[in-house]
C-alpha cells in the first residue's frame, strides 16, 4: 500500500511539470553576414525566404527561417544553400546564429554567418 501510494505521488510530480516547448516561428527573412577573404570586404545581407539571391559568385537561397520561442532564450536557425558559379552547390544546411562556428559556410572565397531573422 505504501508503495502505491509513493507510486502515484511521482506520477502527478511529473504530470504537474512543465513540459518544454519546442515551438519555433517562421521568419520571412533571413540576415546573413559574409566575408569576401579577397576583397576583405564584409557585408550584411537581407534575403527573403524562397527567393534565389545573387552575391558576386555566389547564388543564395533560404528554404526556412525560424526563431526560438520568444519566452526562451533567443535563437535563430536557417536552412540555406549555397551555389558558386564555378563549382555549383557548395553549402547545403542548417545554420545556427547562436553557433556560428558549428555550420558556416567556409570556402577559398567566401564565409557566410546567419546573424538573425526577420
Amino acid at each position: 500500500m505504501k508503495l502505491r501510494i509513493v507510486f502515484l505521488f511521482l506520477c502527478a510530480i511529473a504530470l504537474l511539470q512543465p513540459c518544454a516547448s519546442f515551438a519555433y516561428i517562421d521568419r520571412a527573412n533571413a540576415v546573413v553576414r559574409i566575408m569576401n577573404k579577397a576583397a576583405g570586404k564584409v557585408q550584411v545581407l537581407n534575403l527573403g525566404v524562397g527567393q534565389k539571391t545573387k552575391f558576386e559568385k555566389l547564388e543564395i537561397t533560404v528554404r526556412a527561417c525560424k526563431q526560438s520561442d520568444p519566452f526562451d532564450a533567443e535563437n535563430y536557425f536557417a536552412f540555406i544553400e549555397v551555389s558558386d558559379a564555378d563549382h555549383g552547390k557548395i553549402f547545403s544546411n542548417w545554420m545556427d546564429a547562436n553557433e556560428p562556428g558549428n555550420n558556416p559556410l567556409q570556402n577559398a572565397d567566401y564565409d557566410l554567418w546567419l546573424v538573425k531573422c526577420e
